[in-house]
């Protein structure tokens, strides 16, 4: 026999030999090798859904998350609102308040003024008819202190009540 050709009886216990490995890989490692196969498919299909489920989940969620900043937004814009408002309020109230406390005390002040403005013309006045009575005590003392004066200013004083 040659190298390149094999003989028959080797042929036959090639086959028989591969036969028994056939059968034995049959009867053991094929139903063990599916039956893994089997659970492997089955745990991908399911990693599969789990992972659809997840993203689904997920999407939800940022469909949720968005819906929450949106209403959050939405709160603080109307909380800004609001307080805009009342500092608002608060401003104008302080301004009302102040400009009624500034006319108040100007009212005072000007009636204050007024009622020192009186007090000193009525003083003016006294004194300007205590001067007066003064001036006019001396003069009339001066005027009048000769009998002939005197007889002078009586003529006179009758004269203006007769052509009255």
């Amino acid at each position: 026999m040659g190298l390149v050709t094999p003989g028959i009886g080797l042929i036959i216990w090639m086959t028989i030999a591969f036969l028994i490995v056939w059968v034995g890989l049959g009867k053991f490692a094929w139903p063990a090798i599916l039956e893994t196969i089997k659970e492997r498919e089955e745990n991908i299909s399911n990693a599969l859904k789990s992972a659809e489920h997840a993203k689904a989940e997920m999407q939800k969620l940022q469909s949720d998350n968005e819906q929450i900043l949106k209403e959050a937004r939405e709160e603080r814009d109307n909380m800004l609102k609001d307080a805009k408002e009342i500092r608002e309020k608060l401003i104008a109230d302080a301004e009302g308040d102040a400009k009624a406390k500034a006319e108040k005390i100007v009212a005072d002040a000007r009636e204050s003024i007024e009622t020192e403005k009186t007090a000193a013309m009525a003083e003016i006045k006294n004194h300007v008819a205590a001067l007066s009575i003064e001036i006019a005590e001396k003069i009339l003392k001066a005027e009048l202190g000769d009998a002939a004066k005197q007889k002078q200013l009586v003529d006179n004083l009758l004269e203006d009540i007769k052509l009255n």
